[in-house]
This record gives structure tokens, sequence and C-alpha cells, in this order.
């Protein structure tokens, strides 16, 4: 049961963290299977719309792999990851524009404002929020994958400040001549994006619960690491596939000027609250 003393404890321990954070932009990264559970994805947005009444001000960067594999599967082509990213040829492409952007953008905007909160959606292309070229990484061709050579917030900020919720799905202008838009990793977005504002933190929410030495026991939980540490421990094969673009994308972001970065299981519900108005946090932080 929980009594009053609880109650009253748990706001206390909040307080500091209300008064740390208000006025400050947190910009969160949201994908994996927490998208696809519907309880944790309503407690993902009562937590959003919580911290802007505490006078956070969020910013809501999402990907879609799942609702992307989804359509892929329906249209009978094989989903193909190289080093964590997803090989994007044409029809690629024009499914994760219409996904990324015409539908997962809009359901989320939808259950914000239906949450009783303000969210506005925005393209990656919307304002040239980001500009991309095609990445080419280790040697190896992904297609129409993107790597970000601009971003100007001055869309997102212009929400922020009119009290909007900024949605952003991670579709970027292509800045030269071979494609129109191409696919952006939500994570790498995520952080050139909060760099771009001068956030005080950068959260990405994952369907694991942080950087584990053994991803079968979640006691080996890595709390806290330092971004020197970064590249040994990809190099020991502990930080491997999806989970390489979000620490790099954490550590983008800290060598850009971003406060801290954390990487959260977005399965557990309300984890952003615990981890922003908590002594004890959760999944890793990198400093």
């Amino acid at each position: 049961m929980i009594t009053d003393t609880i109650r009253a404890d748990v706001l206390l321990q909040a307080m500091p963290y209300f008064k740390a954070f208000s006025g400050k932009t947190v910009v969160v990264k949201y994908g994996g299977a927490a998208m696809i559970n519907e309880g944790v994805r309503i407690a993902v947005i009562e937590d959003l719309i919580l911290m802007q009444q505490v006078g956070i001000r969020p910013v809501l960067v999402h990907g879609g792999g799942p609702e992307i594999d989804k359509m892929l599967q329906k249209l009978g082509k094989e989903r193909v990851f190289i080093d964590g990213l997803r090989y994007t040829d044409d029809e690629t492409m024009e499914i994760v524009q219409m996904v990324l952007s015409g539908k997962v953008n809009k359901d989320l905007v939808a259950l914000i404002e239906n949450a009783g909160g303000k969210a506005c959606g925005l393209c990656g292309g919307d304002g040239g929020l980001f500009k991309a070229t095609r990445l080419i990484k280790n040697d190896k061709d992904l297609g129409l994958v993107g790597e970000i050579t601009s971003v100007d917030g001055t869309a997102v900020s212009s929400l922020l400040n009119a009290g909007y919720i900024p949605v952003v799905s991670t579709i970027g202008l292509s800045d030269d001549t071979e494609a129109l838009y191409y696919n952006i990793n939500a994570d790498t977005a995520a952080a050139r994006l909060a760099a771009a504002l001068g956030a005080e933190k950068l959260i990405l929410l994952t369907d694991v619960p942080g950087i584990l030495t053994d991803t079968s026991d979640a006691a080996t939980l890595l709390s806290k690491i330092r971004k020197e540490e970064v590249a040994n421990l990809i190099q020991q094969g502990v930080v491997s596939g999806g989970m390489i673009p979000k620490v790099e994308a954490c550590v983008e972001a800290l060598r850009s000027g971003v406060t801290s970065t954390h990487i959260l299981d977005g399965r557990s519900p309300h984890a952003l609250l615990i981890e922003l108005f908590s002594d004890q946090g959760m999944g890793t932080m990198i400093v």
C-alpha cells in the first residue's frame, strides 16, 4: 500500500530535479519495442506531457523500425542491416518515408493531443531541419542511408517557444544530387539535434536495459561509463549491432556540448520520470 508519507517522499525527492531542469531542453529518442506495447507507449506520452508541465522543454525524435519491418514483410521484401544500420534501397526508402513521416509521426502527435498535450509533427526535411548526403561507413554501401551535413533547429525552437512538443521523424533532405531524401539513423539524428538545440540531456529509449557486459544477464548492466571507454567496449564486442550507433550518438552529443546522455529501457513504464526525477535513475549514463 502506498501511504501518504511515501507519496510525500516521492514529491520531495523530485522537487530539486524540477528546479534543476526547468527551462532546459531534453531530447528524447523513442524507438524499438517500446513503441509496440500500447501501455508503455501511453506511459511515454504521459511522461513527456508531465515534463513539459514542470517547465522542461521536451523534443521527441522517433524511429519506427518495427512498423517499417511490418510493412516490408507485407510487401514480401527482406530487411537488411549492416553494422546496425538499415540498408535502404529506393523501394525501402519509399516505405521508410511513408511509415515514419506519414504514419508513426502522426500517430504520436495524435496520442499527445488526446492525452491533453500540444504537439506538432515535423519531417527532418521540413524547414531544412536535417540535410544529408549518402553515408559510406567502413567502405560499405548502405544505399540511401544519410549522413547529416547540417542541422537547422529553428523550426523546433519555434515550436518549443510556442508551447508545443515537437515530434520529429528522421528523414533528411538531400544535400546532393543522388536522391531527394535520405534515411537517417534516429539515434544519430537525435544526438545532432540535441547538440544544435543546446540540450541539457539526450535520452535514448530502447528495448534493452542499457549496456550489458553479458546480454543474457540484466545484472551485468553498466550504470555509468565514460565516453573514452566506448571504443574499447565496441572492440571487445560488449557493444555491438544496433547498440553501436546508440553509444556513438551519445559520444557525439557529449563532444558537442550536451551535458549528459542516457540509454534507458523504454519497455519500463515511466522510465523517463524515474531517470529525470529520482535519485535511483535507470539504464546506462554515458558521461
